[in-house]
């Protein structure tokens, strides 16, 4: 699902901006610089150098009572301790820096770990009482811009879902009067905008442009966990609420605009979106085709503790260091795997996430359900990605469809996890230098979909 997780490892679940309880993972909103501000500054490091002292109900102590419910019952101490506990020692603590995200004050301090450097950040109410801390992968601020579209295109904003708890969108068109051949955009894991932006890169506004530029419409739209997060918090939930739901109910947005051909609306999810298409082509055979970017056909727990060992083997550790790492996450696999026996009380569950959630992914199978829907699919892959593999994922996809008529299946030997070129070995720094999604991705995905058009009667 990190830095977009894009299936990915998680850091830890924390509350944040007073009700946020999903953790950015591997995908943490972009923070902007903001002027230097002393008195929050020094309550952050008075924060931070509690809780580097275990003091963690002194810490507490210092937050909004919500964000005190939010963090108790030992979250605050498992957060903070499980991070060296999975990603090494403690190497350093970086220096305060102010932030804004989306309006909202912080303040980050980079936590540089044996195996992955991660951000601190502690969010500010109008009063400088903490209202808000998470732990994410470290990033730079993001400064992508759109790639400059060489036809023009327009766009529309809407909203997906009922209010109060509807999600902004943008409706991406073609020129002209339509209708047009529509696509919606499905995330990776964790709460994601709808650009799915990652540092300073922006795939899913890539997408949406290269996809107008060809005459086909887009809808992307902000993920539940990153809008409603309260809607999360403390609560049990599924895949489905996390994004399931919220894909059905912006397919039928989209049967609802004039200049969207409703016969021709087609679903792209990427990383989890593209695990879950299958579900959500099942739950709506009305949907015209499925597009799966990066597409997972392993159990989550098992990509967990595989990307893990990859990360840490990336860093040069040895085989005993990995092993320690990994002793980390062992049981928390194996809770996840018996869960259908109920796990042993008080173990922690992989991500953060509730046992109704890993319950929702035991019982599916992407590969067996999409062998059961009537759509046609396009599975893509990035030869060099390795968060969602061609050896561990892509070969099972091929393995289950190549012969298959209704599957079309292409590799992108050069492509990461988000369908862009990065660095040698693949790794985390992929995602702070900018790029684009590749032409060709955009080039093949508009020729399918345009060849997969129901007829009209």
């Amino acid at each position: 699902m990190k830095r977009w997780l894009i299936i990915a490892l998680a850091v830890a679940l924390l509350a944040g901006l007073g009700t946020w309880t999903l953790a950015r993972k591997l995908a943490p909103a972009p923070a902007s610089a903001a002027a230097f501000d002393p008195e929050q500054a020094r309550l952050a490091i008075r924060f931070l150098d509690l809780l580097d002292a275990a003091e963690y109900e002194a810490a507490l102590a210092m937050a909004t009572p919500r964000l005190q419910q939010g963090l108790a019952g030992g979250k605050l101490q498992q957060a903070w301790e499980g991070v060296p506990a999975t990603f090494g020692k403690r190497e350093s603590r970086g220096e305060p820096r102010c932030e804004t995200i989306d309006g909202q004050p912080l303040v980050s301090s980079r936590l540089q770990f044996a195996m992955l450097a991660f951000d601190a950040r502690v969010v500010f109410d109008a009063n400088n009482v903490i209202s808000g801390f998470w732990i994410v992968p470290a990033s730079k601020p993001s400064t992508a811009t759109a790639k400059t579209a060489d036809a023009a295109r327009r766009e529309r904003e809407l909203s997906v879902g009922e209010e109060p708890l509807a999600l902004p969108a943008t409706l991406t068109l073609p020129m002209g009067d339509g209708p047009f051949p529509a696509v919606v955009l499905v995330h990776g894991s964790g709460p994601h905008d709808r650009d799915e932006t990652i540092g300073p890169n922006k795939p899913f506004l890539d997408l949406a442009h290269g996809l107008a530029d060809q005459g086909i419409a887009v809808l992307r739209y902000e993920k539940r966990t990153r809008v409603h997060p309260e809607a999360f918090a403390g609560n049990t939930f599924t895949v489905d609420d996390e994004t399931v739901d919220d894909a059905l109910a912006a397919v039928a947005l989209l049967r609802t605009q004039q200049d969207i051909d409703s016969r021709n609306i087609f679903v792209a999810g990427h990383s989890l979106g593209a695990m879950m298409a299958p579900r959500i082509g099942e739950r709506d055979p009305a949907i015209a085709g499925l597009i799966l970017l990066a597409a997972p056909a392993s159990k989550l727990e098992d990509i967990v503790v595989r990307q893990t060992r990859y990360l840490a083997r990336l860093q040069g550790m040895g085989n005993a260091e990995i092993a320690k790492a990994l002793d980390a996450i062992e049981p928390q696999r194996e809770a996840v795997r018996q869960l259908a026996a109920d796990a042993a009380a008080g173990t922690p569950l992989l991500l953060g996430l509730p046992a109704s959630y890993w319950r929702d992914l035991n019982g599916y199978d992407p590969i067996v359900t999409a062998g059961l829907v009537k759509q046609p699919m396009l599975i893509l892959q990035g030869g060099r990605d390795y968060q969602v593999t061609v050896a561990d994922e892509f070969s099972a996809w091929r393995a289950a469809f190549a012969t298959n008529p209704r599957f079309e299946m292409i590799e992108y030997p050069s492509l990461g996890h988000a369908f862009m070129t990065g660095n040698d070995p693949p790794g985390p720094k992929d995602a702070e230098s900018p790029a684009h999604v590749d032409h060709k991705v955009l080039d093949d995905i508009a020729r399918w979909v345009k060849g997969n058009r129901p007829p009209a009667t």
